[in-house]
């Protein structure tokens, strides 16, 4: 019986000890060490014009107007391709998630196919020319959380002559643009080059003096 209560004191004590650092002086550690160093990051990468909240870096939303760069699709409620997801509204970023259909879909199939053509129209009405080229992947499909704010090099460049004829902007100033916002692979070797959406539409509002949407 002696025996017994030492092990439970023991028990007792490791489980509080355990509860101390790794339920109170680990999370307010690690919390208080985000806000000194690592400040933005910490409040979730927020993007600010003056005082006003325009979005975050790290997630995904929706731009009206073809003067903008479009992002990636999405399966939250934007940028969506059936009737019913469009009457629920845009993206609010409440949730994350993505269709998970197999390439073998047929869903899939119409809805890659519809964005291809939506681009190509979008494509026609700003230049006058039909797009002959290859449509990036990431254009017509959504990401796996359904909230990337990011898009390829590649899915930025062939937007540049939509964005530049209707913005007004030269097609050397929207890929300068571009440029400015693309993020390369760390050390070289790590992750994909990517281009941040939003840092490209604020450039964009303010070269034309407008509000961003």
């Amino acid at each position: 019986m002696k025996n017994m209560k030492v092990y439970l004191k023991r028990a007792l004590v490791i489980t509080l000890a355990l509860l101390l650092i790794c339920g109170i002086v680990y999370p307010l550690a690690l919390t208080a060490l985000g806000k000194i160093f690592f400040p933005g990051q910490a409040e979730g990468s927020i993007v600010k014009v003056g005082d006003k909240v325009v979005g975050s870096e790290l997630i995904g939303q929706q731009f009206e107007g073809e003067q903008y760069f479009q992002g990636r699709l999405s399966a939250v409620n934007y940028n969506t391709y059936t009737e019913k997801e469009k009457e629920e509204g845009d993206y609010g970023g409440v949730a994350s998630g993505s269709y998970n259909q197999a390439p073998t879909s047929e869903e899939l199939k119409e809805r890659t196919s519809q964005a291809a053509a939506d681009f190509k129209k979008r494509y026609k009405d700003a230049t006058g020319e039909e797009f002959t080229g290859e449509i990036p992947a990431d254009l017509v499909t959504a990401s796996g959380s359904g909230l990337d704010p990011d898009i390829s090099p590649e899915s930025a460049k062939i937007q540049i002559p939509i964005v530049a004829a209707n913005s007004g902007l030269s097609e050397e100033e929207v890929a300068q643009i571009v440029e400015d916002h693309t993020s390369r692979k760390v050390l070289g070797i790590f992750g994909e080059e990517r281009v941040n959406v939003l840092k490209c539409n604020l450039d964009i509002a303010e070269l034309t003096e407008e509000a961003l949407p």
